[in-house]
This record gives structure tokens, sequence and C-alpha cells, in this order.
């Protein structure tokens, strides 16, 4: 499995490709040296978005997860730039409850691309799976201005 690494400002970034898609995001992996068409262009992606050059991420995607994962993981990348949904809002969406859909977002293994930052408690932050944890959600979020008071 190719793997690339990416030096960010969020620290190194390992992008794993399987079969033609992005599969994993991982923060400060081992050191890896692949070079793919994929692994280029994904990197030249999240340094762009990092940057904040970049809005939209076009790359095709393959994470792990059953059904309900996938469905979650669907409804993150469809939340647009900027914006922030609960874990409710897309409980409702999905006819299922927030835990499952925290779980989801608790397991989605490309991070960043997948946009779990997005995705808020009804309170609050709710959790982060990057490493870093909320420090980083709250990052991504001030980068995108989707958390007004935070920035």
């Amino acid at each position: 499995m190719p793997v690339a690494d990416i030096e960010t400002w969020l620290g190194r970034l390992s992008v794993f490709e399987n079969d033609g898609a992005i599969t994993r995001i991982q923060w400060n992996g081992p050191l890896h040296h692949d070079k793919t068409p994929l692994l280029d262009e994904a990197s030249r992606q999240i340094l762009a978005y990092l940057s904040g050059d970049l809005r939209s991420f076009d790359l095709p995607l393959a994470p792990r997860g059953g059904p309900l994962h996938q469905a979650v993981f669907r409804a993150m990348l469809a939340i647009p730039y900027g914006e922030t949904r609960t874990y409710g809002d897309l409980a409702r969406e999905l006819d299922t409850y927030g835990q499952p859909v925290g779980q989801a977002c608790g397991a989605n293994p490309i991070p960043i691309v997948i946009p779990c930052h997005r995705i808020l408690s009804a309170n609050g932050l709710g959790g982060y799976s990057g490493d870093g944890g909320t420090e980083t959600k709250i990052a991504l979020l001030k980068l995108e201005g989707g958390y007004p008071f935070l920035v």
C-alpha cells in the first residue's frame, strides 16, 4: 500500500492509498517515501486546503466502515466549507441516533478530507479523532471560519 508523508502546520501527515483511492490519513506515523500520481495530488490538495487556498477536495476516497459509517462519511462530505452541523443534525438526516453518528465520526479514517471537524455536539465542540484532539478541531474550524466565536 503506497504511503506519502506531508509536513504541515498540523504535524506530519501520512496519506495512504489502496487500489486507486485514499484510504487513511494518520498523524506522525513512520516515515514513508512512496510516490504515486494520486498521493502527489492528495498532498497538493491537503497543503492547499491547510494554507486556505482550497475549499473542496476532489479525491477518490475509500474509507473503511459499515453501512452506517459510510452514510455518516457521505453526510460529512456534503457539509460545505465553513459550515457546521451537530451530531443530532446528522442523526436526524440519517434516521438514527447521535451516539452512533459520534462513533462513526470518531472512526473516520480520513480526517481533514472527510471533515469530521465540522461536526459539533449540541452544547460544544465534541471530540476529534485526529492528533491533537479538540485543539486540532478548533484550528481547522478557525481556518474555515466555521466557528465564529473561536476566531
